[in-house]
């Protein structure tokens, strides 16, 4: 790797950061995050470390402390302009100082400055943050504690000079470890938890279940994102948790009322998740950037990036409905578009966007995903057909803020189903995408598997969706409450929703309250009451507090990007509720001074940027990166400015790499692909091969009088079910399909055929398990 303006390599350079340790505190669908970094300085001059990291990108940053020697110092949060201006003259005067900032441009990015650092001394950081655990589709509650930060992609319109190069090593060689610990708290039992990494044993604390710990596995080299997934008993069941407020904040403040939080995560009856729409504009939007041209895993058989995406896109290809409408888009730094607008679905159309997915490379440059959006939301909608945004990518840009700000835009017209591609994906990027256009978002990380998660989303965008959500408040005279959460529009099957309300005011003589919340799925309205204490006693904490000051936060830094002469008031407004909840935003900083002999430095501090894992396991990220790759950060002292290298240095780095010889084709694409629009298979010599089967052989066991497409079609199916059932998830739109077109040939010898079929492929498949 090209050494940079002396920013550390891989190659017997001193690393000031040593370790990580965190500390995990989960309490139902929240976690408060404590993580410690440990920095020594190995130098003989004293020194600046900078560290670039990343975050979940709706997380609350609320704490930020350092420990030297025996001494610690709590940084104070403050305008961060002042908080920068504080720090470069701490360190001019020779005491230590330490700055933790928000990116200007992607919430879900973090920059800590350590210094100066004396020599031989050490200093532990400890930053605190508070998230919402993410609910998966098989219902566990998903932790991410994020390890890889990509370099993101800037666009050309954006000031590079004021940019601030992430330094990436090869995962493998990350100079710091991690040690985790989990203490797990829930209302419901805890059933188990699932990881990504190695697990000590999960250890339940009492008997009901409800409370557990877990900790990864001693040595864990902190080289890829760790992943806890939590498993509850019930938990599609509604709650209503409320926490006390401060009473030494001030009064009719966020942080002194009481905080209620709202859980709602619908229970879909089955037969509502077998009802599928058969209309809808479908869009798929995908990263061609050269990035995409990387690994999907550093496992054995990894496919890249666009590959999978393409096969990918065959699977939806053959899953749309007839008669809905659809195109493709393909973005780097710039767009191309399979048709001028969106086509109706048939079998021309089909095979003519296939024949396209077939040229598809990762040859577009840089991630420039804005102006494709625009000219999708430029283009008219369907009228009967909803538009739905299917966007994949690995999440390397460099303004999600503007991105975000756009889609919120034109929320109404359309659903967002995002997919982040990879370690590193930008968290900010993916969820707000779905967040703001009412959609969902899924991450395909390790071994992952890309079409298992896109066909799951493609069943939410088809499926009915809980609507017309409405939450009705029971409280007593002299008591109201304030919404701190965005309204909430739709949820889809498998998807939750956190609400934040603060409560105002008190009725001694009625301490309880209650609150309705009423929805509509298909033709059915579902009411659930909650009961909920006023005023809870005992320390209940401030985490929700924090939590609906991020989500208030969050709101307020949209309408001031979005606001022309308003923008200075909602900036004051941001600053008054940051300042006091204690949670971080675009305008304020954490700052810790620690006073030292306060003799000046003489001559600059060595400067050293801790490096974050790359996102190509084992390789240098020069090889995922087509272009320069630069963090925003809208401010750099002289002294943290660093320099981009040039792609042409950073790929002459580069050692000459074999490419890995090519996997034998998949047979459950090969048999998809051969699928026509309408549902249905054709005999031929290629699906024969497939089966395994001559084409005398299927001639030969072919019931007499029946078409030969209903045949073909009943072995597909037969083979589906018999061969590849572990799949079923990425194949169960083309069966559907498959059946429904059967049945409206309306023939009589389906038996004759399913037994013959059974025979065939030595299978004892039941018809109705066919679908038929």
């Amino acid at each position: 790797m090209v050494r940079c303006c002396g920013l550390v390599t891989v190659k017997n350079e001193p690393v000031p950061l040593k370790s990580v340790e965190v500390d995990v505190h989960v309490q139902g669908h929240v976690a408060t995050v404590t993580s410690t970094l440990l920095y020594v300085n190995g130098e003989e001059r004293p020194l600046e470390a900078v560290f670039v990291f990343p975050l979940p990108g709706e997380c609350a940053v609320c704490h930020l402390s350092a420990k030297i020697g025996d001494t610690e110092v709590v940084a104070k949060l403050q305008d961060k302009q002042k908080a920068r201006e504080e720090y470069d003259d701490a360190l001019s005067s020779g005491h230590q100082a330490f700055l933790l900032e928000e990116s200007d441009q992607s919430p879900d990015v973090f920059q800590l400055n350590v210094g100066s650092l004396p020599p031989g001394e050490s200093a532990a950081i400890t930053l605190v943050y508070i998230s919402e655990l993410d609910m998966q589709a098989d219902d566990a509650l998903r932790f991410c504690l994020p390890a890889v930060l990509n370099p993101r992609y800037t666009p050309q319109d954006m000031d590079r000079s004021q940019m601030a190069t992430v330094t990436s090593v090869p995962a493998g060689t990350v100079p710091y470890t991690l040690a985790l610990s989990a203490h797990l708290s829930s209302p419901q039992p805890i059933s188990k938890v699932e990881s990504n990494c190695d697990l000590e044993p999960l250890a339940y604390l009492n008997p009901d279940k409800t409370q557990a710990t877990v900790s990864l596995s001693p040595g864990h080299l902190f080289d890829r994102d760790v992943e806890l997934l939590l498993y509850y008993h019930d938990a599609h069941k509604p709650t209503a948790i409320v926490e006390a407020g401060l009473d030494t904040a001030e009064p009719g403040s966020l942080m002194r009322d009481p905080v209620v939080l709202l859980s709602i995560y619908p229970e879909f009856p089955a037969a509502v998740t077998s009802s599928l729409s058969t209309c809808g504009e479908f869009i798929f939007v995908v990263d061609r950037s050269g990035s995409m041209d990387c690994a999907m895993h550093s496992g054995k058989d990894a496919k890249m990036r666009i590959e999978s995406a393409k096969d990918t896109l065959l699977l939806l290809l053959k899953s749309l409905p007839m008669g809905c409408y659809f195109n493709i888009y393909g973005f780097g730094s710039r767009y191309e578009h399979f048709f001028p607008k969106s086509v109706e679905y048939n079998q021309k159309t089909m095979d003519d966007a296939l024949e396209k997915v077939k040229g598809m490379r990762a040859d577009m440059g840089g991630t420039e995903i804005l102006q494709p959006l625009k000219h999708i939301y430029s283009q008219p909608c369907i009228p009967s057909h909803p538009r739905q945004l299917f966007i994949f990518t690995d999440g390397e840009v460099g303004n999600t803020k503007q991105v975000l700000d756009l889609v919120k835009i034109n929320g109404n017209s359309h659903r967002c189903f995002s997919f982040g591609i990879g370690e590193g994906a930008s968290t900010a990027l993916i969820t707000g995408l779905a967040k703001e256009a009412s959609g969902h978002a899924q991450f395909i990380t390790g071994t992952d598997r890309m079409q298992p998660k896109v066909m799951q989303s493609l069943r939410y965008a088809l499926q009915p969706a809980v609507k017309d959500i409405s939450v009705h408040w029971n409280l007593p005279d002299g008591v109201s409450v304030t919404t701190l959460s965005p309204p909430l529009k739709v949820l889809f099957h498998g998807q939750r929703a956190l609400l934040y309300a603060q409560l105002k005011g008190e009725n001694a003589a009625n301490p309880e309250g209650s609150v309705t919340i009423q929805y509509n799925l298909l033709e059915e309205t579902v009411k659930n009451q909650l009961s909920f204490c006023l005023r809870p006693t005992g320390d209940t904490g401030v985490t929700l507090h924090r939590l609906g000051a991020r989500t208030l936060i969050r709101s307020l830094e949209m309408e001031e990007r979005a606001a022309g002469p308003e923008a200075k008031a909602l900036r004051e407004k941001l600053l008054q509720l940051s300042l006091q909840s204690g949670v971080s935003c675009t305008h304020t900083a954490f700052i810790a001074i620690h006073k030292g002999s306060g003799q000046t430095v003489q001559g600059p501090l060595l400067h050293r940027t801790v490096p974050t894992p790359g996102m190509f396991i084992g390789a240098p990220m020069a090889l995922c990166c087509s272009m320069p790759m630069t963090m925003p950060m809208a401010r750099m002292a002289p002294m943290r400015k660093m320099a981009n290298m040039a792609p042409m240095a950073r790929m002459a780095a580069v050692p000459a790499m074999l490419p890995e010889p090519e996997s034998p084709p998949d047979p459950l694409l090969q048999l998809i692909s051969l699928q026509k629009a309408s549902g249905s298979w054709e005999m031929e010599s290629s699906m024969a091969k497939v089966l395994k089967k001559t084409d005398d052989e299927l001639d030969k066991l072919m019931p007499v009088g029946v078409d030969k497409a209903v045949w073909a079609t009943v072995l597909a199916l037969i083979w589906l079910y018999g061969f590849r059932l572990d799949a079923r998830d990425e194949w169960q739109f083309v069966a559907m399909k498959a059946a429904s077109w059967i049945q409206a040939q309306k023939v009589d010898c389906v038996s004759q055929c399913v037994q013959a079929g059974n025979a065939l492929l030595g299978c004892q498949l039941q018809q109705k398990t066919l679908g038929l």
